[in-house]
């Protein structure tokens, strides 16, 4: 199990976002995102996969912390919060 602690995490709605988003990665399941401590858990099946956890993470808008946070990343994290607030709400 892998696990990443990151930047902008704030609710329910960017927990969505980033468990949608990095399921769509080929070799990553079992993806757990808890929203009190910033952390993102998952299981890849091999090293090079964590690359592109990461950078997918990133261009979500919610990048590895200590990596950098730009006021982009930040615009996109409440982007991507916004729209999985409102995929929670349709379900």
């Amino acid at each position: 199990m892998q696990k990443i602690e990151v930047e902008n995490l704030k609710c329910n709605g960017c927990a969505g976002t980033i468990k949608k988003g990095l399921t769509n990665i080929e070799g990553v399941s079992n993806v757990t995102v808890d929203v009190e401590n910033k952390t993102v858990e998952f299981e890849i099946t091999s090293e090079s996969v964590l690359d592109n956890v990461k950078q997918k993470l990133s261009k979500m808008g919610y990048p590895e912390k200590g990596t950098g946070n730009t006021t982009i990343q930040k615009a996109k994290s409440y982007v991507s919060c916004a729209i999985g607030k409102i995929e929670n709400e349709i379900k």
